[in-house]
């Protein structure tokens, strides 16, 4: 649990004096989820205090802006107006106090926005009587766009604001800065503050598997915010997914209404809805506001009509409805793990005894990280020195063929992975640039299309469930591998995977990582350099990376996971492969068990 506790102005002024002594936090409260937070160049982050929680219950810092005072210098006045601009109270009323012509700014509910870091610097530039430059002087770290979409962009910068002297001889900024292209400055300080992280949801190409998309809201009143969800879901996907996923709701569709009535929720939407998918357009609203917590049921009307839920029994609705539209597929409990076995042959693992049974006992020790496709009839993995791609017939028996070896000497392919639709996809690699490749169910092995990555050397790479976001371990600079989270659009031959977006910097390298769910990835990595690799679960949406169990696991160098599984870790010592697990998987903070002779763990989809 983080606490985001602080004033307002924590840079913008000096503590002792000007706007820094009169602008503060009249409440500040703990937020115990859902706080966004920043990592310093990274994606902007948003911390919970359970894992994989969605719920967003908690209380949150509500700014008191304070409007400027009589005898404040032209640099108090930025400072102050920068503090409260970052209040969206009553459309930023006390913000526009600090302007020579209040109508000259108009951010609106969702503005573009761009984060800097802690401590820009003010100077003033010029010593006219009644009108001066002041000049902020920092470093960006990225910017919030209109749709909630963050998108890192370190850089450092300068803008100058023209304050003047009115009538009444007190100084206003007669001009704002144009050089940033964004409608709003903000500190992370105050992003971590105001704004919240929340997943909206959308379909998958399949028009059936829903596709979670993390945007920035600003939390100005709490009990505004069920509303505020349904009409951002409304609007349709973030500019990241745009044109990778669908939303059920009809262009033109609006809110009319959202009441809560103890813990249900009605959400009335106007005429267009008419002509929508009922049912999908019930998916991604369930999925949408599920994590608040003071809504149990819902129900839909259109036009004041009630919608009938699938049970065709009342037009009430619960979440639990909706369950088969989720981002991970159909909810299991028999999950299927494999293993290297101690005698190099493919083999299945018990997850009840953790003992490996052989189902590939041809060429042993020829194959090394497999993967195995959703229907467990075919194996990938790779040559043992990394420079072959290899497939397996596991119903056969067969001898593993090469697919594709590496055309560079320096080449390898990272570990391959199966998606849900059972295509193959690998990475060959060598250092400073990468080729994405694809095989479909049945067909020859193709480079994507495009491929947003080519210029950089990737370790890992894996499709989520939902079969439209990837996650890759790329190298980012001479001494730094980092995760990152992209997008698959397109169809056919014409497939685009790009986008690319840091996901965490909290961990200073990161070797391996499988998708445990559908906001998870289960990660093998160093928090600082130099120490020893250890698995941690890192949330895409940003949110606080955790440690994942206790105990000895000698050198991880691979991990598995799979919703509601356990998390297994291939180690290696001086003297053998060992597979690990947790004593108690469902507990984050058990211990390692590391009994099973073997290596590389993998899961079928």
């Amino acid at each position: 649990m983080r606490r985001c506790l602080g004033s307002p102005v924590r840079w913008w002024g000096n503590a002792l004096k000007g706007p820094a002594a009169v602008v503060t936090a009249a409440a500040l409260t703990l937020c115990a989820s859902g706080c966004a937070a920043m990592p310093g160049g990274g994606r902007v982050t948003s911390v919970k205090a359970q894992e994989r929680s969605e719920q967003a219950d908690e209380s949150y810092v509500r700014l008191i802006p304070v409007a400027p005072q009589n005898n404040w210098s032209p640099r108090d006045i930025v400072s102050g107006f920068l503090s409260a601009s970052a209040s969206f109270d009553d459309d930023h009323k006390v913000a526009k106090e600090y302007l020579a012509n209040a109508n000259s700014w108009r951010p609106g509910p969702r503005p573009s926005i761009a984060v800097f870091a802690d401590r820009p610097d003010l100077r003033l530039i010029g010593t006219g009587d009644d009108q001066v430059t002041i000049r902020l002087i920092g470093t960006q770290l990225g910017i919030i766009t209109t749709d909630g979409q963050y998108t890192a962009l370190q850089k450092n910068v300068q803008a100058d604001y023209q304050v003047t002297r009115n009538a009444q001889h007190q100084w206003r900024i007669s001009a704002l800065p144009d050089a940033l292209g964004q409608t709003m400055l903000l500190n992370k300080s105050d992003v971590e503050q105001v704004f919240r992280t929340f997943n909206l949801y959308y379909f998958a190409p399949d028009k059936h598997t829903l596709v979670p998309n993390g945007v920035f809201l600003p939390l100005v009143n709490r009990e505004d915010l069920p509303q505020r969800l349904v009409q951002a879901v409304i609007a349709g996907p973030s500019s990241w997914l745009r044109g990778t996923v669908w939303s059920a709701f009809p262009r033109g569709t609006k809110l009319v209404g959202l009441s809560l009535d103890k813990d249900v929720a009605t959400v009335d939407l106007s005429k267009e809805a008419a002509s929508g998918n009922v049912n999908q357009m019930s998916a991604q609203l369930a999925w949408s506001l599920g994590p608040l917590s003071e809504i149990k049921q819902w129900r839909l009307r259109i036009e004041g009509r009630g919608v009938v839920t699938p049970d065709g029994k009342s037009d009430v609705q619960t979440f639990s409805d909706w369950q088969a539209y989720s981002p991970d597929g159909p909810a299991s409990s028999d999950h299927r793990a494999y293993t290297i076995g101690a005698a190099g042959h493919l083999s299945t693992l018990n997850l009840n005894s953790f003992i490996p049974m052989p189902v590939v006992t041809n060429a042993p020790g020829r194959m090394v990280r497999p993967a195995v496709s959703p229907d467990q009839h075919e194996a990938a993995g790779l040559s043992p020195d990394g420079k072959q791609l290899l497939i397996a017939d596991i119903t056969s028996n067969g001898v593993p063929r090469a697919l594709r070896t590496a055309k560079d000497p320096e080449g390898r392919f990272t570990p391959p992975c199966w998606d849900r639709q059972g295509t193959l996809w690998t990475v060959e690699t060598s250092p400073g640039k990468s080729m994405l490749w694809k095989r479909e169910r049945g067909k020859t092995l193709k480079p994507v299309w495009h491929w947003g990555l080519d210029g950089r050397e990737i370790y890992a790479l894996q499709v989520a469930r939902d079969g439209v976001r990837v996650a890759v371990v790329a190298k980012i600079d001479e001494n730094r591998k980092q995760v990152q989270l992209g997008r698959i659009a397109g169809s056919g031959d014409r497939i685009d995977v790009g986008s690319f977006v840091p996901v965490s910097s909290e961990l200073a390298e990161t070797d391996d990582l499988s998708w445990r769910d559908y906001n998870t990835l289960a990660v093998l990595g160093r928090k600082t350099r130099g120490t020893q690799v250890l698995p941690y679960l890192m949330p895409v949406d940003g949110s606080a990376v955790t440690s994942l169990g206790v105990g000895s696991l000698g050198e991880p160098v691979s991990i598995a996971a799979v919703p509601g599984g356990p998390v297994l870790i291939g180690t290696k010592s001086s003297s053998e492969r060992l597979v690990c697990h947790q004593s108690s998987f469902r507990d984050r903070d058990s211990e390692w068990a590391c009994s099973v002779a073997g290596s590389d763990p993998t899961y079928a989809n």
